[in-house]
């Protein structure tokens, strides 16, 4: 990474941060992610239908898409700290309850308490990941993209885990093992964090606070618009393969263990991907562009995961494992430069440089992604049922192959010079007035961690437009 990036100079407050939100990230993906490759066959044994416990996953899903605003709302009156250790000891509460299931002997218990316990969860889940973008945004204000690429990575590496150790737990100690196991563990980072992470404090200013109607002129905004939508298509994509995977596979008569590692594929190279896209997003591409770029690699994903019934091409292992390797690429395009670039427009469109901003982008993105990762598996589970998986994919293509057109006559009407612009004049509001014509005058300034205060970012970026 080069010296411009900041990673040699972080203070000791922002390494304390990056290192226990990193930790939590991992532990949080692990414990949400565990139970996909034995939890539909252990619902079918209660005598459930796919449509239902595709359900149940999209219902985690869903919850935090209702609630993740909320959270962003009232950041400022919650305090940041309080939202995020409150989440952390949440999920690991219920993910130790979730493995105590499989005593429900009828399938209305099991799939009930397989809701109630998944929905909250998710309200536990939703405050822990909008807080930590928050705490993000606000002490990595120089390298919003980077910092994001680092938690996001180690939420990949939790993907990885989560489903391998998910599926070796499993055929060893039966379907409790893995959940009081990665519950434990994340209960125990749940208790570092909360000894640990450094307080925050509100700076927003008293017009900040008002929120009302926030919400709804951020997603006023065109490439914001797009983005979501970029990342609702991805996010789909995570859902339905979560819901829909393990049934496809079956033919293949492969292990829990062995499935469990299908599912780290897509993980793993998402969890080394994203610092070079978040490196590129902070310094060299416009996030538009690696949008479209990261979306058009997941529909090449989908084109061989089934294979679409129209491609002549058989299911076979190593082509699932290459579709998914392709996958877990084009995620990590989306998901980092969508964060980034609804950050940076944001704050080019007049919105205060303050927690409260980072509160409301936070509860848009983490909406976003739960809105898809809802109807992913809910939708999913539908459609396997009714014209199988094969089928099923051309749809999740089709719906990438609209949006990756729609951002492509964008960027071509709009260019990406504009956004180009727009990075420099974020990553000048702490600056002083004349350094910051400088940056406007496509003078290099020096790379620094620190942010002004709410009042003076705003002020300096209404004079210049």
């Amino acid at each position: 990474m080069q010296p411009c990036d900041n990673m040699p100079f972080y203070t000791r407050r922002q390494w304390v941060t990056i290192i226990l939100f990193s930790l939590a990230q991992f532990c949080n993906a692990a414990c949400v992610s565990l139970q996909a490759p034995f939890y539909p066959a252990e619902a079918e044994k209660k005598g459930a239908t796919a449509s239902q416990y595709g359900l149940v996953f999209g219902s985690f899903d869903l919850t935090v898409f209702l609630v993740s605003p909320i959270y962003g709302k009232f950041m400022n009156k919650w305090g940041t700290k309080f939202i995020n250790n409150a989440g952390i000891f949440t999920v690991s509460i219920m993910c130790i309850l979730f493995g105590f299931l499989d005593h429900m002997d009828t399938t209305s218990l099991f799939i009930g308490f397989s809701f109630a316990i998944r929905i909250v969860e998710a309200m536990g889940n939703a405050a822990f990941v909008t807080s930590a973008f928050s705490i993000i945004a606000k002490e990595f204000p120089k390298n919003v993209g980077a910092a994001f690429a680092t938690m996001e990575t180690f939420f990949g590496l939790g993907l990885i885990v989560g489903p391998t150790v998910g599926g070796a737990l499993y055929e060893l100690g039966g379907y409790t093992l893995p959940f009081v196991s990665l519950g434990s563990v994340l209960l125990g980072a749940a208790i570092m964090t909360s000894c640990l992470l450094p307080s925050t404090g509100a700076d927003a200013t008293p017009e900040s606070l008002d929120s009302r109607g926030q919400f709804s002129t951020a997603l006023r905004i065109p490439s914001i618009i797009l983005m979501c939508l970029a990342l609702l298509s991805s996010s789909i994509s995570i859902g339905f393969l979560q819901a829909t995977l393990e049934p496809h596979l079956r033919p293949l008569n492969l292990s829990p263990f062995k499935l469990g590692l299908m599912f780290v594929l897509s993980g793993l190279m998402y969890a080394l991907t994203t610092p070079c896209w978040g490196s590129l997003c902070d310094k060299l591409v416009p996030p538009g562009i690696i949008t479209t770029l990261g979306t058009v690699v997941v529909i090449i994903a989908f084109i061989l995961v089934g294979p679409m019934p129209f491609i002549p091409l058989e299911t076979t292992l190593p082509l699932c494992i290459g579709s998914l390797i392709v996958h877990g690429v084009g995620l990590g395009a989306v998901f980092v430069s969508t964060f980034s670039g609804c950050h940076r427009e944001v704050i080019a469109n007049g919105f205060h440089d303050d927690l409260h901003t980072y509160g409301l982008v936070s509860g848009i993105w983490t909406s976003t992604f739960a809105l898809g990762c809802f109807i992913g598996p809910s939708v999913g589970g539908v459609l396997l049922d009714l014209v199988g998986f094969k089928w099923a994919s051309v749809f999740v293509a089709a719906l990438h192959a609209l949006v990756a057109l729609s951002l492509g006559i964008f960027i071509c009407f709009k260019g990406s010079g504009n956004e180009v612009l727009r990075t420099n004049v974020h990553d000048s509001l702490s600056q002083a007035r004349d350094e910051l014509h400088g940056l406007l005058s496509h003078v290099d300034g020096e790379c620094d961690s620190t942010y002004g205060s709410a009042r003076s970012s705003q002020k300096n970026l209404l004079s210049i437009s």
